[in-house]
């Protein structure tokens, strides 16, 4: 039997994908669930419109990433921080603080999505990547400076 999945199955397939499942699963499992509708000609035209529709939907997120990205590579942000002794950093330089120098440059990204190439050991010039869209990243500049 086939059936087009309606939501998310687990070892089965994502939304919207037509799988092949035995009879008594579809009938007794999926389909009184709403999880799954039969794969007849109608149901299967309609989720090929959805498909091409979000096909479209995540080719412009990922152009408009490519166009964040190029914009973000020209950006540098600089950090000030506690140098002791030695020029050894108190603590130390994270995602957490690109992101909010970049805040007070009125760029908001997540915190979650920078990442610093590299150890930060004192100061001077650092590359931190930053996940745009899945596919995606940019890299920016991140001076480290004493305070």
């Amino acid at each position: 039997m086939k059936v087009i999945l309606q939501q998310d199955v687990k070892k089965l397939g994502k939304k919207g994908d037509i799988v092949e499942v035995s009879e008594g699963y579809g009938r007794n499992f999926l389909l009184p669930r709403k999880a799954a509708v039969l794969a007849t000609a109608q149901n299967l035209n309609v989720a090929n419109a959805k498909a091409g529709s979000k096909a479209r939907k995540e080719a412009m997120a990922a152009d408009e990433a490519k166009l964040m990205a190029k914009q973000l590579e020209k950006v540098e942000v600089k950090i000030p921080v506690r140098i002791g002794e030695g020029g050894k950093l108190f603590g130390s330089v994270t995602g957490k603080d690109v992101s909010e120098a970049l805040k007070k440059q009125h760029i908001d990204i997540d915190k979650r999505k920078i990442t610093i190439q590299g150890e930060v050991t004192g100061t001077g010039v650092y590359e931190a990547v930053i996940k745009v869209h899945p596919t995606v990243t940019s890299k920016i500049k991140v001076s480290v400076v004493a305070e």
